[in-house]
């Protein structure tokens, strides 16, 4: 006996001591990394329901069904088995052990059964996916390309083992006396193993039954050592990470605004992220939590045609840096904190305390993350469309640490796509990324059979909501179109509302995604100040963009305002009769949700729902649609930017659009229907195919035929 509990708790002990120490070398690291502000105090229900939605629910990896379901019956089944853990080490001490009060129970026993054998179902499943996908076969097209799969490969097979020891042990001891096994038939996989040792006698099944329980035991011990070394610390840290996650639901604003006061500058400010040491404790978080599963390369519209861009790889990149320089990190950490906390103290050998740590940090060279770790070409591929972030099951924020290596690039290394330059000059100087000028901000009122009040002051009592009409919808032709009509519904419905004319200028949200965040603050406090001038409390634009601007970033420079997209507001109107959709249109609809009225805001039932309220309309819905949507390829500053490398992303969604035999695409952003009506055109199918804003799609259908065939407005 002594010599079973000297084995089973020597085995035990190493790896523990192993494996704490890695994970308390990992927690500094983490923790060495830079302040997030509100992380710790965020809302603790919205924390808590992402804890059971997200670790406890499994809610993302169950949109992806058969590996979802396997992942679910393995994490539950680990979990779930922490009670045979217990039940193991008790055996090493008292083979009669059973866990107090429950212990003997037979619901306890089959359900420690059931699991054992979910769990080995699980892992014939993840088997056979594994080779299905295997990069080898499938190269870019497979989710685990760049992936650790040998390491995958080797935690599937420590996952049998345990499962394959914890169920040879049972049933060995199902047969020894005194009886030793404390569970009846509802054990069921254990009374089965149980069988096949039947008549080896009583002392080989017991020495079997201790074989199996050590191997069971060191098993166990050594799956805690390979986790700490592997990308399966996710086991750990996801739950720490979905715990600490700024949006359960939606994407909104970027998680960072940066101090550009520029009297708060001093030779040591560094904005965003140059080198591994300069992302928070957040994001360094999001690096090891990382399970390298591919859901976000699947998903992602840039690598999906072509691009060097894969969320995952950007991530284990990082991951990768962070854990070759930890040493300058750590080091980095310790004289910060030297300097802030011990300056009036000194060494025993009158240095000043932590110098020699000072000496060490100023050995080693850190390595910039752009080019050395992350290609430029990888950096400004990203539309900032969200995917990622949607579809990774342990909340990790891509955009976020992505923006953040873009702000480093262009506010300290004045390094960016070149075209991008003429849209940055052009919004700091006209206030527009064309650069047309605040002149011709009115003219798309000049189509409009009503006038339309322009706010010189303050708004007018009688007027509800100020539009925004945004760069694209004021200035360009295309979008305009869009404006029009839903002004003119607004108007139709007895909506007053007002537009700023002159005094609206870009919202700074192309600045922000491409990383000049001083020119986005300046943008966002001159809009702030205008809007607080006038007055404004309601607010409705068309353009997605704006209104996640105004709605979720404005409020950081104390713009809080109420803000409604024209397609929540046209539902509102809709439903309360207000706007009656007629039987002037007839065909198939199919509806692109942007990305960043969708995935970042979630609105997406709003919009259909205008569309299901007109008679004529038949709806179909693209593979890709709501949170699984395609980008149009416009977003993080992309619309500016040329597209070189592989196939263009608006092309891509237009084909599937193409595919659905719709006879309109219909969106509720300006620059979606640039980018879609571009791509239809190139294909030749504007004559079959029309690309409309939900606006005008109700408009037409509120258009008559009269006797002699022409048509005319209700």
């Amino acid at each position: 006996m002594p010599i079973r509990i000297a084995i089973g708790m020597a085995a035990t002990l190493i790896c523990v001591a192993v494996a704490g120490h890695r994970f308390h070398w990992i927690s500094r690291l983490v923790r060495a990394g830079q302040p997030a502000p509100g992380r710790v105090r965020r809302d603790l229900g919205r924390r808590a329901e992402a804890e059971v939605t997200e670790v406890a629910g499994q809610r993302k990896l169950l949109n992806w069904r058969i590996p979802g379901i396997a992942h679910f019956f393995t994490m539950w089944g680990f979990t779930l088995l922490i009670f045979t853990i217990i039940e193991a080490y008790g055996d090493l001490f008292d083979p009669t052990f059973h866990i107090p009060g429950i212990g003997t129970s037979p619901v306890l026993g089959f359900i420690e059964d059931f699991f054992a054998v979910a769990v080995l179902a699980a892992l014939v499943v993840f088997t056979v996916i594994r080779i299905k996908n295997a990069p080898s076969r499938k190269e870019r097209a497979s989710r685990f390309y760049g992936s650790h799969t040998g390491a995958a490969w080797v935690t599937l097979l420590l996952i049998f083992a345990v499962i394959a020891t914890l169920l040879l042990y049972r049933g060995a001891e199902i047969d020894t006396k005194p009886r030793q096994f404390p569970y009846d038939d509802w054990a069921f996989a254990s009374h089965v193993i149980g069988a096949g040792f039947a008549g080896l006698g009583h002392g080989v099944d017991g020495t079997l039954a201790t074989t199996f329980l050590l191997l069971n035991v060191s098993v166990i011990s050594g799956f805690l050592v390979f986790v700490s070394y592997s990308k399966h610390l996710h086991i750990f840290v996801a739950p720490v990470n979905v715990a600490f996650s700024r949006r359960p639901r939606a994407l909104g604003a970027l998680d960072r605004t940066l101090d550009m006061d520029m009297d708060n500058v001093t030779e040591d400010t560094v904005f965003g992220a140059g080198f591994i040491e300069n992302f928070t404790w957040k994001q360094m978080l999001d690096f090891v939590a990382c399970t390298e599963c591919g859901r976000c390369q699947s998903v992602c519209p840039a690598w999906s045609t072509g691009k060097p861009l894969s969320p995952k790889l950007v991530i284990m990149g990082l991951r990768d840096n962070m854990f070759s320089q930890a040493s300058h990190v750590l080091a980095g950490r310790a004289s910060q904190r030297a300097d802030e906390h011990e300056k009036p103290r000194t060494a025993a050998h009158g240095e000043p305390a932590g110098g020699e740590q000072r000496d060490h940090a100023e050995l080693l060279v850190p390595e910039p993350l752009v080019p050395g770790v992350i290609d430029p070409d990888v950096l400004w591929s990203c539309t900032t469309c969200g995917s990622c972030v949607e579809q990774c099951p342990v909340d990790i924020e891509h955009v976020d640490a992505i923006v953040d290596m873009r702000r480093y690039q262009v506010l300290m290394e004045s390094s960016f796509p070149h075209e991008a330059g003429l849209m940055l000059r052009n919004i700091e100087n006209q206030g527009d990324p064309w650069g047309l000028g605040s002149s011709r901000r009115t003219e798309w009122t000049q189509a409009l059979d009503f006038e339309v009040p322009v706010v010189t002051d303050t708004i007018p009592d009688d007027v509800e909501y100020l539009y925004w009409v945004g760069c694209a919808g004021a200035l360009d032709e295309r979008a305009r179109r869009q404006v029009q009509a839903a002004a003119r519904l607004l108007h139709q419905a007895g909506v007053r509302f007002a537009i700023l004319g002159p005094k609206e200028s870009c919202t700074g949200d192309p600045a922000r995604r491409i990383g000049n965040e001083y020119l986005y603050q300046e943008q966002a406090k001159a809009n702030v100040a205008t809007l607080e001038a006038a007055g404004v409390k309601k607010i409705v634009t068309t353009c997605p963009h704006c209104f996640n601007t105004l709605k979720n970033e404005y409020p950081a420079f104390g713009g809080e305002f109420e803000v409604v997209h024209h397609s929540e507001l046209l539902d509102d109107l809709v439903r309360a009769g207000r706007i009656v959709p007629g039987t002037g249109y007839s065909g198939t609809v199919t509806y692109h949700d942007p990305c960043y009225l969708g995935r970042h805001n979630r609105v997406f039932d709003e919009p259909r729902a205008v569309i299901d309220a007109i008679p004529g309309a038949r709806t179909v819905e693209m593979r890709r649609c709501r949170e699984r949507g395609f980008c149009c390829g416009a977003g993080g500053a992309r619309m500016w930017m040329e597209e070189t490398i592989g196939t263009r992303v608006n092309m891509d969604r237009t084909l599937e659009a193409l595919g659905t035999g719709a006879d309109v695409v219909s969106t509720a952003c300006p620059y979606c229907m640039i980018m879609l009506d571009d791509a239809v055109r190139a294909n030749g199918k504007e004559e079959e195919v029309r690309v409309l804003d939900i606006s005008q799609l109700v408009e037409e259908s509120q258009r008559v035929v009269d006797a002699v065939g022409s048509p005319e407005d209700r």
